[in-house]
């Protein structure tokens, strides 16, 4: 038989086995009518750095299940890619450029930009999707997508046409938010809102043409100069007789109207609000709703323009605080609050967020949100675990037209012409020569580009090849399950949502598997300012992609966080030795390439082990279809330990080790049948290692991958004898804790006495008898009815059926114990002595730190407790 290394290394065949998966073709399924498709595409990852434990984490638990999937005999595909992340790949590659040759972007040009750019995509991409083969990953590599390749960028501009010719795209002035530092417009879900301290700056407007005032609060006192009215609540009788009026806006001059609006909160300061219509998107619907001007301050670098007056040039803070000083001096700052806000922030670079009315483009969601609920409200998309249901429906109820134009380089370029006789936008599928409208041939492109969460949207039915209607798009639309974060819901999950039902008619997925994030041992976020960010390639070169798969998976539950830790790298590492150990020991017992399993002649062992294993077929199978990966690999690591390990394997030797041929052979056939099968219920789990062993079992087929998942099967079910067996068990370890409790060496053979209630439980030790010997450091075992038989000095435990009892004459000298133990008896009972003096002292109580008083109240308590176990010993070896 072929003997596998004596030691687990994982470098010794995790790549070699990798190039083999490669080369055969199985991650690339057929399109096979006769068999049920079962599709995942990958979150794609942006192309901006290295697979970090979220990718590994993310990417683990699609891998466990596209393996599942295959092996139960789906055509299972798994569609890799990576996605352009616009903003952040643009960050990075203008970083390198002003590295290497201190230029600007303008400097540089867009033609050298986007040379450099996809330079970057390259390297980038191909580090990524190198890193994913390393973690084991399944992907269908023939079928990797980008999200500006050629397939991705013709959908891209289809799924854009098509809204505009809907009249769902349209551009327009609107409040948006902008990120002065990236200098680009952000969508409502790009910006993270955080608790900040500010202040509240109350401020006199004087009113025209009397002596009176009104007094608004506002935390941005720097966009009053933009300020082109003051509304109060329609309701508010403190403002009755004002409104109409006109107001000098202070500082600037300029007259403004008092409005009422229902908008205005009359509890918030003083009930009374600047009105700024183009830098605050509610000011901005007061606007519109009172035909009042829109005027702009701000730069898009937040510096104050030319409509700022005096302020002109200055940053938005140092004009805030030029301001202040400037109403404290005229004696307009009636007074200042402290405040603390929610304030936004830029997902990608945390600059504060300035809303900026600005001409962008805009898809409308109101036509596409709608149903988009529906389909999760009537169970056709299901979220695991469902309470993220509410953070999916929450943000669709609540939706916003969705700001699509982006102020970049890098992406899909919006896929507008303008003239620049006539003014016409020309949208087209294909660049056109000259305006549709008047015909001159002087159009130019828009210069801006897409938000990257617009091509990702398309994600499930672009990377199949839409809009041609590809066989892979018939076949395999739409997928079965999205694996993501609960980060993205809003960013992507509900985006491809609404994109898929409007374009492909389906949903996209039937099932959305959120998991959490990965946190380190103390349950911090992973992060480089802490820096407590493990690497997984490390994990990967020092201890094997199984051993890091099954630390990330196990315990783990849909949607919680997790916790990374040293100790479960290792809990995982000892597990994988351990299974290679036990696999050992199989081998070195297999003499043939027999495969298979011998029913006639089963031990009560064999039986039990069979049990046990059909079980946990069961199991683990159920867990997987409910997506609980983490209680699937904790069950499969407890049967392989404590079951298979610890107990069957001691339980086959002293058959193994007879002279009984066939219930050797029968033996034998029942340890490669579970090993073989317990390998392929582990092998999603920890791919690298099951196949390494399953290769060198006797076995039928080419790859554990391609073989056959295990069925339950009611023909292995021995329930009645698996329960004997169980019993034996209990008996084995009680007499371990006996023997262990009076200090018996391993290597002593005692009698062991089984004092049983009735006739049934006495065939069960006639048959467990054997295994007791050998397991149990027995050196004969009786089986008694009679309890008056029973020695007197004896060590005895309760089991199922009866008592396990050990005659202390066959254990130890009475009298060296009787010794022994009185000397043990007067050493504890000085540190009882010790421990009550200084505790019955007042100064060392008062004076010691807590700590140590504790400590001595615990000393105490545990040699008292010892004291009274040794005097009952002695009381009965003296009886």
């Amino acid at each position: 038989m072929k003997e596998i290394a004596k030691t687990y290394n994982p470098k010794e065949f995790e790549d070699r086995i990798y190039a083999f998966w490669m080369e055969k073709g199985y991650f690339t399924p057929k399109i096979d009518p006769e068999k049920q498709p079962f599709t995942i595409v990958i979150p794609p990852p942006n192309i901006t750095g290295q697979l970090h434990m979220g990718h590994a984490l993310d990417n683990t638990l699609q891998d466990i299940l596209i393996r599942w999937k295959r092996m139960q005999g789906y055509a299972a595909l798994w569609i890799p890619g990576s996605d352009h992340a616009s903003i952040a790949t643009e960050i990075k590659v203008l970083d390198t450029i002003r590295e290497e040759t201190g230029l600007t972007k303008k400097e540089i040009g867009r033609e050298e930009f986007l040379k450099r750019a996809w330079a970057w995509k390259d390297k980038y991409e191909n580090r990524i999707l190198s890193q994913l083969k390393k973690l084991g990953s399944s992907c269908d590599w023939t079928r990797t997508r980008f999200t500006m390749d050629e397939v991705c960028s013709r959908a891209v501009r289809e799924v854009f046409v098509s809204l505009y010719e809907k009249g769902l795209i349209y551009r327009g002035d609107r409040i948006i938010n902008w990120c002065p530092d990236c200098n680009t417009a952000l969508s409502d879900a790009e910006v993270e809102h955080k608790e900040q301290k500010g202040h509240l700056w109350y401020i006199k407007y004087p009113i025209k043409g009397e002596d009176g005032y009104v007094v608004i609060a506002t935390t941005r006192p720097e966009t009053m100069l933009g300020d082109v009215a003051v509304a109060v609540n329609p309701d508010d009788e403190r403002y009755k007789d004002v409104v109409g009026k006109t107001l000098i806006l202070p500082l600037v001059g300029r007259e403004i109207p008092v409005i009422a609006d229902s908008y205005v909160d009359p509890s918030f300061g003083t009930g009374a609000v600047k009105v700024t219509p183009a830098h605050d998107p509610n000011d901005f619907e007061m606007g519109l709703r009172h035909n009042l001007p829109f005027i702009n301050i701000m730069n898009e670098n937040a510096i104050i323009n030319e409509n700022g007056g005096k302020y002109k040039g200055l940053d938005r803070y140092e004009a805030r605080e030029r301001i202040v000083e400037d109403l404290k001096n005229l004696g307009l700052l009636l007074k200042v609050e402290d405040h603390v806000h929610n304030v936004g922030h830029c997902y990608r670079c945390d600059t504060v967020v300035e809303p900026l009315l600005s001409k962008q483009w805009f898809v409308k969601m109101e036509p596409l949100a709608k149903p988009a609920l529906e389909v999760v409200k009537e169970g056709k998309i299901k979220f695991v675990p469902e309470r993220f249901e509410k953070i999916y429906t929450n943000w669709l109820e609540n939706i916003k037209d969705w700001c699509i134009s982006r102020q970049l380089w890098w992406g899909h370029r919006i896929p507008a012409w303008y003239c620049d006789d006539c003014g016409h936008i020309t949208v087209s599928r294909k660049d056109p020569q000259k305006c549709e409208a008047c015909g001159s041939p002087h159009i130019h492109q828009d210069e801006d580009v897409l938000d990257t969460w617009f091509s990702s949207a398309l994600w499930p039915f672009s990377t199949m090849g839409w809009p041609e209607g590809t066989e892979d798009l018939q076949y395999f639309y739409p997928t079965d399950v999205l694996v993501t974060g609960y980060d993205i819901i809003f960013f992507w999950v509900a985006r491809m949502i609404f994109m898929s039902l409007e374009f492909m008619k389906e949903v996209p997925f039937k099932h959305v598997l959120i998991h959490g994030l990965v946190r380190d041992a103390q349950g911090r976020k992973m992060s480089k300012s802490l820096g407590n960010g493990i690497d997984p390639l490390e994990v990967i070169e020092e201890y094997g992609a199984d051993t890091l798969r099954f630390t990330l998976v196990i315990g783990n539950a849909p949607g919680n966080d997790m916790r990374f830790s040293q100790d479960k790298v290792e809990l995982s590492r000892n597990f994988a030795n351990k299974l290679w150990n036990a696999s050992r020991y199989v081998l070195l017992n297999l003499t043939d390439n027999d495969t298979n399993l011998y029913t006639d002649g089963l031990t009560i062992a064999d039986k039990w082990i069979l049990t046990r294993y059909n079980n946990i077929v069961k199991e683990v199978t159920e867990n997987l279809e409910k997506f609980e990966l983490g209680i699937a690999a904790t069950k499969l690591y407890d049967f392989v330990w404590s079951e298979f390990c610890d107990w069957y394997i001691e339980l086959s030797k002293p058959v193994l080790y007879s002279d009984n041929l066939e219930a050797k052979k029968v033996t034998k056939s029942v340890l490669r049948y579970v090993l073989d099968n317990t390998l392929r219920l582990l092998h999603p789990f920890m791919p690298f290692i099951t196949e390494e062993i399953w290769q060198n079992l006797p076995h039928e087929g080419e790859s554990i991958m391609i073989a056959e998942w295990p069925k339950y099967k009611e023909e292995l079910d021995f329930t009645e004898e698996a329960k004997n067996a169980e019993i034996i068990m209990e008996a084995i370890r009680t007499i371990r804790n006996l023997r262990a409790e009076a200090n018996v060496s391993p290597s002593k053979k005692a009698k062991v006495i089984v004092a049983v209630e009735n006739e049934n439980y006495v065939k069960v030790f006639e048959v467990g008898t054997n295994y007791i010997m050998k397991l149990a450091g027995a050196s004969e075992v009786v089986i008694e009815t009679d309890k008056s038989k029973i020695p007197h000095k004896a060590l005895s435990g309760a089991i199922e059926g009866g008592l396990v009892v050990l005659p202390l004459e066959d254990l130890i000298d009475l009298e060296e114990e009787i010794k022994r133990l009185n000397e043990e008896r007067q050493k504890v009972i000085s540190e009882i002595e010790r421990a009550q003096g200084l505790l019955n002292n007042e100064n060392f109580v008062k004076k010691a730190p807590e700590k140590v008083v504790n400590a001595e109240r615990e000393k105490l308590e545990k040699y008292t407790t010892m004291l009274k176990n040794i005097e009952e010993r002695l009381k009965l070896l003296k009886s």
